[in-house]
């Protein structure tokens, strides 16, 4: 086998590896939201069952963060039950969160009050390909209002 032959091979099994790590990727992500969207949608469900808001994140969630901790390990404690609670509440049709984007994306974007502008973000993290630090700066920068007031000034 020359070795042209052989850098021939090697390209096409580095393609199929890294299609399939790719692939991989993309389903234990989806998975991971989908799970996080559901263990949201399980805490407001409990929570709008009559307890107030004090209530249920003083008693409720710490126990469960305590129990699921005891059980599962790390990622379970009350502030990433709360973000959870929060990922279901801002995106509350399954079908409108983009799977595009990472856990990490989600949590930053959690701190857009502005509903059309956390969209605008949405959008142009999945566009530009920007990481989950990339979003975060442009959020911190405004990037967004920034935008939008160099728009305003234009017309």
């Amino acid at each position: 086998m020359s070795n042209i032959q052989k850098d021939k091979l090697f390209q096409s099994v580095r393609e199929i590896v890294l299609e399939a790590r790719k692939n991989v990727y993309r389903s234990s992500n989806t998975i991971l939201l989908k799970m996080y969207w559901e263990i949201g949608r399980l805490i407001v469900d409990d929570e709008q069952k009559g307890a107030s808001r004090a209530e249920y994140g003083k008693s409720v969630l710490k126990n469960l963060a305590r129990q699921l901790t005891l059980e599962f390990g790390k990622g379970y404690d009350e502030r990433n039950l709360n973000n959870m609670r929060a990922f279901y509440n801002s995106f509350q049709i399954w079908n409108a969160v983009r799977t595009e984007l990472s856990w990490t994306h989600y949590r930053t974007l959690l701190k857009v009050e502005n509903e059309q502008a956390r969209q605008w973000y949405i959008n142009e993290a999945i566009q530009q390909a920007w990481s989950a630090r990339a979003l975060e700066r442009q959020i911190g920068v405004l990037y967004y209002e920034r935008l939008l007031a160099t728009q305003a000034k234009q017309q």
